[in-house]
């Protein structure tokens, strides 16, 4: 379902255009990690006609791109959910978290990357100085802010929730870098509920 979110509007026409922009190294970044492949800055900077040192200059390092590929997708997935989603309030909520959690764990794309490499998935992943965590606690607090715009009213601050509710993700999905890929999505699902008072 990771693939079924991928973005598909503002494609080019045929032909290489004239320069590469930061958003096409992104997309073409996604595309390779959906299929399960392992995301080279230097395959991408080819493949795009562009000079690695854009990519490095833009991303900051294979981890960075790796990082700020994986924020647009969860980004995309948490936006689709969304606008499929009828329900209100905390069930809002519940549904839309884990309508993603569940693309995220049944996609496999994932599970392979932690397969491919545990230690520094994890470590992309979670990082709080990374990318990956910030986004999806930004992400996650937007769709709070909204809720609450609809009259939901979370348990602790919005901030704070946030926050927790990510690090339940990651808790359950990832859990370490020896485990790998747990995936303990019916476990996270009753948590996250509970959490969410919904």
């Amino acid at each position: 379902m990771l693939s079924g979110v991928a973005r598909t509007e503002g494609t080019r026409a045929p032909g290489r255009p004239a320069a590469a922009s930061r958003d096409d190294v992104l997309d073409a970044a996604v595309q390779v990690f959906l299929a399960g492949k392992r995301v080279d800055a230097n395959a991408i900077a080819a493949q795009l006609g562009l000079g690695r040192t854009s990519i490095y200059r833009w991303f900051g390092s294979r981890d960075g791109l790796l990082g700020a590929a994986l924020a647009r997708q969860l980004e995309r997935m948490v936006a689709y959910a969304e606008r499929r989603s009828t329900a209100t309030g905390g069930e809002r909520l519940v549904e839309i978290l884990d309508r993603a959690i569940h693309w995220l764990v049944e996609d496999g794309s994932l599970r392979t990357y932690f397969d491919q490499e545990s230690t520094s998935a994890l470590r992309v992943i979670t990082r709080s100085d990374g990318v990956v965590h910030p986004a999806a606690v930004s992400i996650v607090e937007g769709l709070l802010e909204r809720a609450e715009e609809q009259g939901y009213q979370p348990p602790i601050d919005r901030a704070t929730l946030a926050y927790a509710l990510v690090r339940l993700w990651e808790a359950f999905l990832y859990n370490d870098a020896v485990a790998g890929f747990q995936g303990d999505v019916e476990r996270l699902s009753r948590v996250q509920a509970a959490l969410l008072r919904a």
